[in-house]
């Protein structure tokens, strides 16, 4: 009896040996297969290109956030009209939840700066760029709830965003300084293995990086990282340097994600028309009565 006993067990833990090195085996084939997945180029590297797009709610709060009115210091979600009005938005004016995308979810403002930032939060339907249409700077236009496309070869690099038709053309040989500071900034790029490494300065001090009022300085420098993780998905990060503003660098870090519908293309956001009542309705010509 034991004996038969004993056989059984070893039958099983056998069985399940087998069992786990063939799971084992199919893991790492999947893993090869994820890689073998990814495009290429002629030259064999990851080819980058198509449309892309960031789905989480970075643009409303980098940081982890609950769902809350736009407008956090009133009782409700309101805009203010230039007759001392208002609209109730209601839940189309709310900002929904997020788990956030700064690595450690901590940001290391300057205490001069953090004061800043809540100033900007406190006025951020006056004073964000984005209610403005200025051009949305980096790393925001990642993340911003629309598409952008890249156009890769191996003697070219450009981004085309939807929002304001913000564009980017990354270097493949570091120029040396800006000449001028901008709002896209002026960006390089190189390839570190598998990885698209892009570093970016001259940036001017007009952008933020949310609608919460998490702000720059034209100090600023931004290196971003895209890797492909398989044939549909990047993933994204960002390393924001400012000693005018932060103690120290921090990461923001985020999958995105490939338009995959077959008429996928991108679209026209050209948001001028929809702000030129806010920028100069007041200089408005009054018929007489």
């Amino acid at each position: 009896m034991r004996t038969a006993l004993g056989g059984l067990i070893a039958g099983l833990i056998c069985g399940a040996t087998i069992v786990f090195l063939g799971l084992g085996s199919e893991a790492g084939s999947a893993q090869q297969g994820g890689a073998a997945a990814i495009p290429r180029t002629a030259s064999g590297k990851p080819d980058l290109n198509g449309l892309w797009q960031a789905l989480n709610t970075a643009n409303y709060d980098i940081q982890a956030h609950a769902a809350r009115p736009a407008m956090a210091m009133r009782p409700g979600p309101v805009v203010p009209l230039p007759a001392k009005e208002v609209l109730a938005l209601g839940a189309v004016g709310s900002v929904p939840s997020g788990v956030g995308v700064v690595v450690g979810d901590d940001l290391p403002y300057l205490p001069e700066a953090l004061e800043q930032k809540k100033k900007n939060q406190d006025n951020w339907l006056t004073l964000d760029p984005e209610i403005k249409c200025y051009l949305p700077g980096v790393p925001r236009a990642t993340y911003m709830p629309f598409p952008f496309q890249i156009f890769q070869s191996e003697s070219a690099f450009f981004m085309a965003y939807e929002y304001a038709s913000a564009v980017r053309n990354v270097y493949l040989k570091d120029p040396g300084p800006p000449p001028v500071d901008s709002w896209m900034g002026q960006s390089w790029g190189r390839w570190e293995g598998d990885t698209f490494v892009v570093e970016s300065n001259g940036f001017n001090d007009q952008t933020w990086f949310d609608r919460s009022g998490n702000f720059h300085s034209e100090q600023l420098t931004v290196v971003e990282r895209y890797t492909m993780t398989d044939r549909d998905h990047i993933q994204y990060e960002a390393t924001i340097t400012d000693p005018k503003v932060f103690s120290r660098a921090w990461t923001m870090r985020m999958p995105l994600y490939r338009h995959v519908n077959a008429n996928a293309r991108l679209g026209q956001f050209k948001c001028v028309e929809f702000v030129e009542e806010l920028m100069f309705g007041r200089y408005r010509k009054t018929l007489a009565q």
